[in-house]
């Protein structure tokens, strides 16, 4: 994933403890996600920056979609210099499917 140009990671101790990827390509956007050590949250930034660097350097502009009630995800945001747009609000049809007490 990293050698797509699509990726970014931080490695300690041998291990990965942070990682930026596109989660969405669009023709003009690419959509941010993040995943994180929660005791390492700060490498987090460092992998947006570099990521956004990269997809800047594409051409296209860097955007990140999180949920309101995700705090860390819009504070990883707000630090990397995005700054919202607008709230959007998500509809399912159907009862959610359940399986080991954990919603799918």
């Amino acid at each position: 994933m990293a050698c797509s140009g699509y990726a970014g990671a931080a490695i300690q101790s041998g291990r990965i403890v942070a990682v930026a990827c596109t989660y969405f390509l669009g023709t003009a956007y690419e959509d941010v996600a993040c995943v994180t050590v929660p005791r390492l949250q700060h490498l987090a930034l460092d992998c947006v920056n570099a990521l956004c660097s990269d997809i800047a350097a594409r051409g296209h502009t860097p955007s990140w979609t999180c949920s309101a009630g995700n705090r860390p995800g819009r504070l990883l945001a707000w630090t990397a210099g995005f700054r919202p747009e607008r709230e959007y609000a998500h509809y399912a049809v159907g009862a959610p499917t359940v399986t080991a007490g954990v919603a799918v």
